[in-house]
């Protein structure tokens, strides 16, 4: 198949969840069908990401696109002004008319099989009506997340405002996945929500996958018995808040009977509360971005997975399973996975719950050790990409099916009108 893929930002570095999905995916993907990747392009990626683009498709369309740094007064003024839009403020940030032009453009001139719409976001500037099939890869459920994030806000000016985003995005969100010929989505649970909530029919679900040959113990790290690591975008709001809540709530609980408990939070852009806190509190440690998580994950008693919010499926996850660590979770945060508590991990939705399992956890260490094999052996087994992408070609070849069928049936009916 020849596969136009449209996304908003260039994948190196490689250093969050839905970057890690995309480009695992594409790495599987370019072997058999020719991949053009169309992106926006902010200027913040790695000098090198142009480049490095070559891991994962075989063009390289970038449209420049300049969007609002965060907490500037400029972004707090595009805030304010949504509120006049219909469209959610996260949507209407990557409106691109030079990546409309691209994709009219592209899809005339080039015999495309199927458009992926890599997340929600770049939707905003597919146009109606194309000559391709055309498929929208959900990697959350945008609304799931921000009605989480409005029910857990106790701010009664942010409640309001994300009450509105959350409206905003579930009419945007359902009006989108019904222009799609197919919606792929991450986890089954996904699928059934955008299947009860938005009335689709032509959808289905992708496992998560993990890196099997990089994710692996590699014994070289002394293992710090007391300490806890969390890993993922500290600019991403679910991991913001899933940290304010351990560290508010949980970690002083767990110090009641591990007093020299330690936190390390590993990834980029942590926010100012949290760097603020690692000064006042040396037991939490804030690296930021990192260039291998690996060593962090190895030398931890436990991992934790503190979310209250999100959608999709957490890849941190299978990737501390594929390390070998006893996993603490919210349900919330094991969301869509196979796994069972008891089993692979351990669930956990209370702060007291949660304290509790991860005293079990670094005060028994042969039962966090036969948790943590228990867990890299079924991901091993069964969660290798390759998998993943020979599942994601076969429901692009149902889009392509569908959009085709259509075309037909279309015809068809030019035809006898023209006669009648």
């Amino acid at each position: 198949m020849r596969i136009l893929w449209l996304k908003t930002e260039l994948l190196h570095p490689v250093d969050k969840g839905g970057k890690i999905r995309t480009y695992q995916m594409l790495k599987e993907l370019r072997r058999e069908h020719h991949i053009t990747y169309l992106t926006l392009d902010d200027g913040s990626a790695d000098g090198d990401a142009r480049a490095r683009a070559v891991e994962y498709c075989h063009e390289l369309v970038c449209v420049p696109h300049h969007t609002r740094a965060k907490f500037s007064t400029a972004f707090y003024i595009e805030l304010a002004q949504n509120l006049l839009s219909s469209s959610p403020y996260f949507m209407k940030k990557y409106e691109s008319a030079g990546m409309r032009r691209e994709i009219i453009k592209r899809t005339r001139s080039e015999d495309f099989d199927v458009l992926v719409c890599d997340f929600l976001m770049p939707s905003i500037n597919v146009p109606l009506d194309l000559p391709c099939a055309t498929v929208l890869f959900q990697h959350n459920v945008e609304a799931m997340i921000w009605r989480r994030h409005y029910e857990v806000q106790r701010n009664p000016l942010k409640k309001a405002y994300l009450y509105n985003q959350w409206r905003k995005t579930r009419a945007f969100e359902r009006r989108v996945c019904r222009r799609f010929d197919y919606v792929v989505a991450v986890s089954r649970e996904d699928s059934e929500t955008m299947r009860r909530e938005y009335g689709i029919e032509r959808i289905a679900d992708v496992p998560t996958g993990v890196d099997t040959q990089y994710f692996r113990p590699g014994g070289a790290e002394r293992l710090l018995p007391h300490n806890l690591v969390f890993t993922g975008s500290m600019d991403w709001l679910p991991n913001e808040d899933a940290i304010r809540y351990f560290a508010e709530q949980i970690m002083p609980r767990i110090k009641q009977a591990v007093p020299d408990l330690t936190l390390t939070v590993v990834g980029r852009n942590p926010y100012p509360g949290l760097v603020e806190l690692s000064k006042r509190d040396p037991s939490v440690i804030v690296t930021g971005r990192v260039e291998d998580v690996r060593p962090f994950m190895e030398r931890a008693a436990a991992y934790i997975v503190p979310i209250r919010i999100g959608g999709g499926t957490r890849l941190k996850i299978y990737e501390a399973m594929a390390m070998g660590k006893a996993i603490v979770s919210t349900t919330v945060g094991a969301e869509g996975l196979p796994v069972k508590s008891g089993a692979e991990l351990l669930l956990a939705d209370t702060p007291d719950a949660f304290a509790r399992e991860v005293v079990r956890v670094l005060t028994d260490e042969p039962f966090a050790r036969a948790l943590g094999t228990r867990a890299e052996a079924v991901v091993r087994t069964q969660f290798g990409w390759d998998r993943v992408a020979a599942r994601f070609t076969e429901l692009c070849g149902r889009a392509v099916r569908w959009h085709a069928s259509q075309k037909v049936e279309a015809e068809a009916g030019e035809s006898v009108g023209t006669l009648v």
